[in-house]
């Protein structure tokens, strides 16, 4: 490399990560922001090389939600940013932080409509309709004071994507002095008198019920001390599972999607929820809402007016606010352990949810579980037993296809050791198959569980509930153990439970990732 005086701007946005604590980050380098790329050989920034952007978004949000520390993409002008909008919009919607830093037409040609390569009439635009925090650079402090309030955000704020473009000429500019990490605030502490009126109004209850979210995934020991001193029952949404361990006998789990769960709701005198929007992919069923008794925590004040009404809304931090909250309840006598109506499943869920029983028992309890919009999935989210935050990952809110995938891999960069699985649909794998390579590349044991049953079934089921005669819904499948062995894999296609079981643990101790193909045979012979 030519001998550079002054470190480029390009170059000095590396350095200033790395101060921030960034060891890995996903991308594809492109003529358009080859200038990011200049320093990344000299850091100590571990760089993936991704097949698509769609699958560095991703992969991004795995590694920030299987660590709680920000996941970094660098992507390019154009069809780059576009290509990793809808990982931009998941992490959205799940709250999730996750840093996208994007190169940009230079400043002068930008938006002029002259034809350049990569050219948008706004890209900023673009970006903004899925982040909570978004800049378009002018200058190299310009640069610096972006990183800064990105990682201000994720230190203190509601999880969410930040999004940072960079034009081209800016890139390449003397970065000038002032490139080094700054002191980052901590998440609002809560209000002590509201934290006194949640005390006293979770004592005077008789049937006090916990809602833990995503939010709470920090906040176990307060959660379980709060439930354990009321005798209260404790949900969890499915972002927030693992929260509490749902082997614990006050835990019912992730049930608001059953009818029962407003009927529960309805009789509780106090309902302490933290960290959760309840949000219509929480509970299907947006006609519903609680208009009292509920004691909210969450750090976005905008959760606190919608669209259920708050008697005690507490602005703050889970863990804090529910550790402040534990010291001032009293034990009481009382049941130790909560049950639920589940009803009786139907043959599909019966079906998976026995498929789903082996799975657990094989895989060890941290394993960290990275689902997608699957049939098998869906019953996961309620059957599926986790004990361990951080370690199930699902597409709540934006719901995208091909989510587990590209997810699962950038979780195994970010727990290193720690097993991972991914558990994903024969259509949805198709969505992200190409990332079979990267994962192929590092040779990362992760194990594949693919739910094969030739069809989108969900959508199938759905049209036949809604009278409609099911179309465009059967799929021509490729040979998957082909695939799989292609790309450099390996692959199983267990015959049965006991073969399943067999090969989830052959997974568990090979070299690099394994793709694990069920079906419905298995369990029907």
């Amino acid at each position: 490399m030519p001998h550079r005086a002054e470190l480029s701007t390009g170059e000095a946005l590396v350095g200033l990560l790395e101060d921030y604590g960034v060891d890995t980050i996903f991308g594809i380098p492109g003529v358009h922001n080859v200038e990011m790329y200049r320093a990344l050989p000299r850091s100590r920034i571990r760089h993936v090389l991704v097949r698509h952007e769609q699958g560095a978004g991703f992969m991004a949000d795995g590694y920030a939600r299987a660590t709680g520390k920000p996941g970094v993409c660098f992507t390019i002008t154009g069809p780059g940013l576009t290509n990793i909008l809808t990982p931009l919009g998941q992490a959205w919607s799940d709250s999730s932080n996750v840093l996208v830093i994007s190169s940009a037409l230079d400043i002068r040609d930008s938006a002029q409509g002259r034809g350049r390569l990569h050219e948008m009439i706004d890209q900023h635009g673009a970006a903004k309709a899925v982040t909570a925090l978004n800049f378009r650079c002018y200058t190299p402090k310009d640069v610096r004071d972006a990183v800064a309030a990105a990682f201000a955000h994720f230190a203190s704020g509601r999880p969410r994507p930040v999004y940072i473009e960079v034009p081209l000429d800016l890139l390449k500019e003397p970065a000038g002095d002032g490139w080094t990490a700054r002191a980052l605030p901590k998440r609002p502490s809560p209000n002590a008198e509201q934290i006194a009126a949640a005390i006293t109004k979770l004592n005077a209850a008789k049937t006090p019920l916990i809602i833990l979210g995503g939010g709470a995934l920090e906040a176990s020991t307060a959660a379980l001390a709060i439930a354990e001193k009321l005798k209260a029952p404790i949900i969890t949404t499915t972002a927030g599972k693992g929260a509490v361990p749902e082997t614990h006998p006050l835990c019912l789990g992730q049930v608001m999607a059953r009818e029962g769960f407003w009927t529960l709701a309805a009789q509780s005198d106090a309902i302490l929820c933290a960290g959760s929007e309840l949000s219509e992919t929480d509970h299907w069923n947006d006609a519903m809402a609680i208009e009292r008794n509920l004691i909210r925590i969450d750090l976005d004040p905008a959760v606190m007016a919608r669209p259920h009404t708050a008697e005690i809304a507490i602005l703050g931090d889970a863990r804090e606010s529910l550790e402040l909250i534990s010291r001032g309840i009293k034990d009481r006598k009382g049941p130790d352990k909560a049950s639920f109506d589940m009803g009786e499943p139907d043959a599909l869920r019966a079906m998976l949810t026995e498929v789903l029983g082996v799975i657990r028992k094989e895989l060890p309890e941290d394993t960290v579980i990275c689902s997608d919009m699957t049939q098998i999935a869906y019953a996961a989210n309620e059957v599926f037993p986790v004990s361990v935050p951080r370690t199930w990952l699902h597409p709540v809110g934006f719901g995208t296809l091909g989510f587990g995938l590209p997810v699962g891999i950038g979780a195994k960069f970010g727990v290193g050791d720690r097993p991972v699985a991914v558990l994903i649909g024969d259509y949805g794998i198709q969505y992200t198959v190409n990332e079979l390579g990267t994962a192929a590349e590092h040779k990362l044991p992760i194990v594949i569980l693919m739910w094969n049953n030739n069809a989108l079934g969900e959508i199938r089921d759905d049209m036949v509930r809604k009278g409609i005669q099911p179309n465009a819904v059967t799929l021509m499948n490729p040979d998957y153990q082909m695939l799989a062995r292609a790309y450099g894999l390996n692959a199983e296609q267990p015959k049965d439970l006991k073969a399943l079981a067999v090969a989830i643990r052959a997974a568990l101790k090979a070299e690099g990732p394994t793709l694990i193909e069920m079906t419905p045979r298995m369990v029907h012979g």
